[in-house]
């Protein structure tokens, strides 16, 4: 089947001002979800951080709780401060990174409200025009 239809320009406009705002809204969904990703991300950072470091501390401690020698003493002499060490690291970035995300989510203006604008406008100018048509 074959459709032929004719779009007037006032038609045109109005679905081209359509397709902008379904635009702006999936634009809006897309920056929601990609700050969220940015916030899971950072958890997962944090994680292995704190991953790596316990794995490091423990394996200081079975050391020398299994061996109890002289070199298992050094090897977990390093072993749990560098643990230490990079879970201290992990819990910085973590909540920096948290801080910086927070500040970008309270500055993130979500496409919404221009949404409403932009259908009170085309609202105010449908009033209008049928006012204009009826003098």
């Amino acid at each position: 089947m074959e459709y032929n239809i004719y779009m007037t320009p006032d038609f045109r406009k109005e679905v081209k001002r359509d397709l902008k705002i379904k635009e702006k809204a999936n634009t809006e969904i897309k920056e929601t979800l990609a700050i969220e990703r940015t916030e899971f991300s950072n958890e997962r950072t944090f994680l292995a951080y704190l991953r790596t470091a316990l794995s490091l501390v423990i394996a200081g401690f079975s050391l020398h709780q299994f061996f109890n020698t002289t070199a298992s003493m050094w090897l977990a002499a390093v072993l749990i401060p560098v643990g230490l060490g990079i879970g201290f690291v992990g819990v910085r970035k973590f909540l920096a990174k948290r801080e910086l995300i927070k500040r970008k989510r309270e500055a993130y203006v979500p496409a919404k409200q221009m949404l409403a604008i932009l259908k009170a406008e085309k609202a105010k100018e449908l009033s209008g025009g049928h006012h204009n048509m009826a003098i």
